[in-house]
This record gives C-alpha cells, sequence and structure tokens, in this order.
C-alpha cells in the first residue's frame, strides 16, 4: 500500500497551490479519502474529507470557500487545491485513505506547504 503526496512548495500569500495524493496497493473507490494537515506542537487537523463514491465532502471551517478536495478514481489519485492561501495555513499536509465498515487507514508521508512572503 502506498500513499504518495505531492505538489507541496512554497507560495505567497494569496496564492494557490494544488496537491495530488497518488494511491496504490489498494481498491481507492472503496476508501473515504483526506487530507490532514499538522504543524509542530499541534495535533493534527482534518482538513477536508471526500466520499468513497465522490458524491459527498466536507471542509474544516478554516478552508471551507477557499480550498477543494476531489478524486480521480481512472488514476486513483485524490486533489486538494487551494486558493487564497494564508500564512496559517503552513503545514505539513497528509492524505489518509480510511474504509468505513473494515475500519482500515493508510497514511501518506506528508508534503510541506509553506505560505510566506
Amino acid at each position: 500500500v502506498q500513499l504518495v503526496e505531492s505538489g507541496g512548495g512554497l507560495v505567497q500569500p494569496g496564492g494557490s497551490l494544488r496537491l495530488s495524493c497518488a494511491a496504490s496497493g489498494f481498491t481507492f473507490s472503496n476508501y473515504e479519502m483526506n487530507w490532514y494537515r499538522q504543524v509542530p506542537g499541534k495535533e493534527r487537523e482534518l482538513v477536508a474529507s471526500i466520499s468513497s463514491g465522490g458524491g459527498s465532502t466536507n471542509y474544516a471551517d478554516s478552508v471551507k470557500g477557499r480550498f477543494s478536495i476531489s478524486r480521480d478514481s481512472a488514476k486513483n489519485t485524490l486533489y486538494l487545491q487551494m486558493n487564497s492561501l494564508k500564512p496559517e495555513d503552513t503545514a505539513v499536509y497528509y492524505c489518509k485513505a480510511y474504509h468505513l465498515v473494515l475500519r482500515r487507514a493508510y497514511w501518506g508521508q506528508g508534503t510541506q506547504v509553506t505560505v510566506s512572503s
């Protein structure tokens, strides 16, 4: 099983980034997918979720209207489009796959996002 995040980097406030999470080794379409983020000294925070079929999404209040989660089952890839980025969005972003029935979770290794002028 592998979840490999990419697309992080340094961006100025107000800018945009698109994160990707390439999944392999499990049936992607059977898993709810999530993006989390974490800053040093703080707990990992749920940013956005998308249902296994892609028909339902949820967002943390802090990113609503700015971030958009999506998935491409043909490519086994999860995305997070991040717009109007703020310095407080700076964190390591992780993707997580979760099977609701089996209660099985897989995590990626994370990608750093830094928002700074």
